[in-house]
C-alpha cells in the first residue's frame, strides 16, 4: 500500500520532513478528509469533498438521514478507490444540533473490514 502524507499535517522534529502515514491509516485519513473537506474548498481539487457538513443545519428528517447515508456512500466509493462495501449510517444526536455518522468500510487489498465515527456539525 501507498504511504501519503499523514493527517493532520505533522512535521517531524529530527527530521523537518512531513510526517507520512501508510496502509489502512492512510485509507482512514482519507476517508476522513473527504467527508469533512466541503465540496468546493480544495482550490485545485475542487470535486473532492462532499456536502454532508450542511446537514446539520436543514430540517432533519428520515428523509434526509437517508440522503446523507446515501451521500456518504457514494462521495467515498467516487473519490477513495482503495476501499469498497461502504456502508452508512446517520442519527441525530438527542438534545444536541448535530449528527452522528459511523462509515463502515472494507479495504480492498486486504480485505480488512475498518470504520470511522464522525460528528457532523
Amino acid at each position: 500500500m501507498a504511504a501519503g502524507m499523514k493527517f493532520p499535517i505533522q512535521i517531524n522534529p529530527a527530521t523537518g520532513r512531513f510526517v507520512e502515514s501508510e496502509g489502512v491509516e492512510n485509507i482512514r485519513e482519507s476517508v476522513y478528509m473527504i467527508l469533512m473537506t466541503q465540496k468546493g474548498e480544495h482550490p485545485i481539487r475542487n470535486k473532492t469533498g462532499s456536502t454532508i457538513l450542511s446537514y446539520p443545519f436543514i430540517d432533519i428528517s428520515s428523509t434526509r438521514i437517508h440522503m446523507l447515508e446515501r451521500e456518504v456512500r457514494e462521495t467515498l466509493l467516487r473519490q477513495e478507490p482503495r476501499i469498497c462495501d461502504v456502508q452508512a449510517h446517520a442519527a441525530k444526536e438527542p438534545g444536541e444540533d448535530c449528527l452522528m455518522v459511523r462509515v463502515e468500510y472494507r479495504v480492498k487489498e486486504t480485505g480488512e473490514t475498518q470504520s470511522l465515527e464522525l460528528q457532523v456539525g
